[in-house]
């Protein structure tokens, strides 16, 4: 398992769906993961620092674990089958272990603190490896989340995520 960070959120163009970009922490692959509007406005909000008035449902899954006593230690992503994506959250030195759609587990696992990990064969599978003339293009991909806000995913779709299916991987 290599320890992933989240760069960000965007839309991407001309489909309009939005992505959630992530980068192995000691090395040089990235992840890009479609997902759906709403998940790409609470991975937004967690990462800006946004917090609303009133708890939203990110924000509520997070104090709800508190409450019970509870510790989100790790969010895997684990496969792509399919096209689709997998995750998990691991629970409690891993007593108990939840199948989720990784927007989700990366958007607790902001809100928490939690870190996040990949399997190895997924991001030989899935990751994309950008040689060094690419670094440009990722710190204008870094200059683009810092000022993009939250309210830009608001009424993007895509072809999967949120409720209408699961996180896809980089169409082909």
């Amino acid at each position: 398992m290599k320890e992933l960070d989240v760069l960000g959120v965007r839309v991407e163009m001309p489909t309009n769906s939005p992505i959630v970009l992530l980068r192995e922490r000691e090395g040089q692959r990235y992840l890009p993961i479609w997902i759906g509007a709403p998940e790409a406005t609470a991975i937004a909000y967690a990462q800006q620092g946004v917090e609303p008035p009133r708890p939203l449902t990110h924000d509520l899954m997070v104090s709800i674990v508190a409450s019970l006593g509870h510790d989100l230690q790790q969010v895997n992503i684990t496969a792509m089958r399919d096209g689709v994506f997998y995750a998990e959250l691991v629970f409690d030195d891993g007593q108990c272990v939840i199948e989720s759609r990784p927007s989700d587990a990366i958007a607790l696992a902001l809100r928490s603190s939690t870190p996040i990990w990949a399997a190895e064969d997924l991001l030989d599978l899935a990751g994309i490896t950008m040689a060094i003339e690419d670094e440009d293009e990722v710190e204008r991909f870094k200059e683009f989340l810092d000022s993009v806000s939250a309210e830009d995913f608001e009424g993007a779709t895509g072809s999967s995520g949120g409720d209408e299916g699961p996180e896809t991987g980089p169409e082909t």
